[in-house]
C-alpha cells in the first residue's frame, strides 16, 4: 500500500479490482458456466465460443480477483469458483439489474416470461415433493454438467433431445425442468415443449448451483 494513501483509499481500489473483473459479459458468463462446477480453458472456450486466448485472458483477469481458482490437472490447468461467496455476488448483480434497469425487466418479461408466465417450484417445495413422489425432476443441461452435479434423482434430459425422450416421461405426475440458473433459457424451453406435448410442467425457481448453495441433495456421476 502507498504510504500516501489512507487505508479506505486502499480497500475500495481492491473493491473496485473485484468490480472491474465482474464488469464484462464474457466474463459474468464464464462465472455462470464454472458455477456448473470445475473446467479447462479449452472447454470453457467452446461453451462460450470464444477463443483459447481471449478465455485465458479473461480466466485470469478472474483470478486476479479472487473470483476464480486455478489447479493443474495433467497438460491442462482446471478452473473453479473460488468459493459459493462467488454466486451470492452474482446472483446480487442480477436482481439489483432486474429492479432497476428497464431494459433487463423488460428482457426478462419478453424473452423469458413469455415462455412459461407460471409461477416457478421453489427449491425447498420441490425437494419435498420429490421425496413425496410426486413430481419427475429433469435436468436439461448438457451431459457434462449434468455429471459434475445434479439435483439427487434428476434425470439427465438435454433439450436437444427432449423431442425423443418424452415416451421416458409419466404422464400421471408434473415434470420440473431446471438448468444453469434463473437466466437460463434451457429451462423455460424445456417447459414451453412439454406443455406444449400436453405434459404437465413448470421450472424450478433458480438453477442447480442455487440448489447446491442451500446445502440440498446432489448427486455426482
Amino acid at each position: 500500500m502507498s504510504r500516501n494513501k489512507e487505508p479506505k483509499q486502499a480497500l475500495f481500489e481492491q473493491l473496485a479490482l473485484v468490480a472491474r473483473a465482474l464488469g464484462s459479459a464474457a466474463r459474468l458468463e464464464l462465472l455462470d458456466f464454472l458455477a456448473q462446477g470445475e473446467r479447462n480453458v479449452e472447454e470453457l472456450a467452446q461453451t462460450a465460443g470464444l477463443s483459447v486466448a481471449n478465455t485465458s485472458k479473461h480466466l485470469q483477469q478472474l483470478k486476479a480477483a479472487g473470483l476464480v481458482e486455478a489447479h493443474r490437472d495433467g497438460k491442462h490447468i482446471r478452473y473453479r469458483l473460488a468459493d459459493d461467496r462467488v454466486l451470492d455476488a452474482i446472483r446480487n448483480l442480477r436482481m439489483l439489474a432486474e429492479a432497476h434497469l428497464d431494459e433487463v425487466s423488460d428482457l426478462v418479461g419478453s424473452y423469458l416470461r413469455s415462455r412459461d408466465a407460471l409461477e416457478p417450484v421453489p427449491a425447498e417445495e420441490l425437494l419435498e415433493r420429490a421425496r413425496e413422489g410426486l413430481v419427475t425432476v429433469i435436468d436439461v443441461r448438457p451431459p457434462e454438467e449434468y455429471a459434475q452435479g445434479h439435483v439427487a434423482g434428476a434425470l439427465n434430459i438435454p433439450l436437444n433431445k427432449l423431442k425423443t425422450r418424452l415416451q421416458e416421461l409419466p404422464r400421471d405426475k408434473e415434470i420440473v425442468a431446471y438448468c444453469r440458473g434463473p437466466w437460463c433459457v434451457l429451462a423455460f424451453e424445456a417447459v414451453a415443449r412439454l406443455r406444449k406435448a400436453g405434459l404437465e410442467a413448470r421450472r424450478l425457481e433458480d438453477g442447480l448451483p442455487e440448489w447446491r448453495r442451500l446445502g440440498l441433495p446432489v448427486e455426482t456421476n
